[in-house]
């Protein structure tokens, strides 16, 4: 595969995944329309398998291994629900797979992973040094690595999501994504853009982990110095070469916001929406809420809710009406 992904691509991509996954719907949002002033729909992959889009990436690319690669198995880094896509993908394939997670990963997540049937390695405490341990056990145990987010077959499968978004509604004109390492909205921006290019992709980052505004910016994939984001899927200190080629060509705008705010949202989607979100997918209705999005009055705006993979655990105990 080469950029750009055509629609050629994305369909072929889908006809990989959808036998294995949900097609989410898009939810209409009577409170959120209102309080923006748009015509706004959720995308609720909180329904999806494994409690997220991640499972969408690892299907497409898990076709096209060698039979070689296939016997030999996976290994990945992950926060949390990377692995668990790889790991039920891998177990839909009949693939062993090895997931490397940060030390401080959710527990529920971690759990979920060896559920699916993976090999689970702690290392680290964020993301890249989790990294770095899987890129050594590719060395040491001669299995396939699959990234995260900086990968083209990844990516494709990823965009079946914006596939799903521009069939159940070609009238959208505005697509607001979440942004950790990028994989997600290259594939979205790219798959939508594909059917119509006159769509708005808008990105949204904590402004605590902006590795992607800053290196749309700077013009270059920049690594920062320090993350300051609590939110596993937004924490990462260098996006893709790839996804930001991606993101350079085919999204609009990136906003960015504090955690705080996507906290926030992520209470108001609980409380207004009744659906349960984890923080990176509360990033896009944290930018609705604050206006950041611009567009038109009216304008028909998809907002991708990514995940839903709360630890609840920190709930217990609580008394609840």
């Amino acid at each position: 595969m080469k950029l750009p992904l055509t629609r050629e691509d994305f369909e072929r991509a889908y006809e990989k995944v959808s036998p294995h996954i949900h097609h989410t719907p898009l939810l209409g949002s009577r409170m959120l329309s209102e309080a923006t002033g748009f015509d706004v729909r959720l995308k609720a992959e909180v329904f999806q398998r494994t409690g997220s889009y991640k499972i969408r990436g690892p299907l497409n690319k898990f076709t096209r291994l060698t039979e070689e690669e296939r016997q030999r198995g996976v290994v990945c880094s992950s926060a949390g629900n990377h692995a668990q896509g790889v790991a039920l993908a891998a177990r839909i394939h009949g693939i062993k797979a090895v997931v490397v997670m940060a030390e401080n990963a959710t527990p529920s997540k971690i759990a979920a992973t060896r559920a699916y049937g993976a090999e689970v390695v702690l290392h680290g405490t964020i993301w890249d040094e989790a990294n770095d341990k899987a890129r050594e056990l590719v060395r040491e145990r001669g299995l396939t690595y699959v990234h995260p987010f900086d990968d083209l077959d990844l990516i494709a499968g990823q965009g079946t999501l914006g596939l799903e978004i521009i069939r159940d509604w070609p009238e959208v004109d505005v697509v607001v994504v979440p942004i950790g390492g990028g994989g997600l909205i290259s594939g979205v921006s790219m798959a939508v853009k594909a059917y119509k290019p006159a769509v708005k992709v808008i990105g949204v980052e904590s402004s605590g982990a902006p590795g992607m505004h800053n290196s749309v910016r700077d013009g270059g994939v920049v690594t920062l110095d320090r993350v300051d984001c609590i939110i596993d899927g937004l924490r990462v200190k260098r996006v893709g070469e790839k996804t930001y080629e991606v993101v350079r060509r085919y999204v609009d705008e990136i906003v960015t916001l504090p955690d705080e705010k996507m906290f926030e949202a992520m209470l108001w989607i609980m409380s207004h929406a009744k659906l349960v979100v984890e923080g990176a997918a509360a990033a896009s209705v944290a930018a609705l809420l604050n206006g950041l999005v611009k567009a038109p009055k009216g304008a028909k705006v998809a907002a991708v809710l990514s995940g839903g993979n709360v630890n609840l655990d920190q709930l217990k105990g609580l008394r609840w009406n």
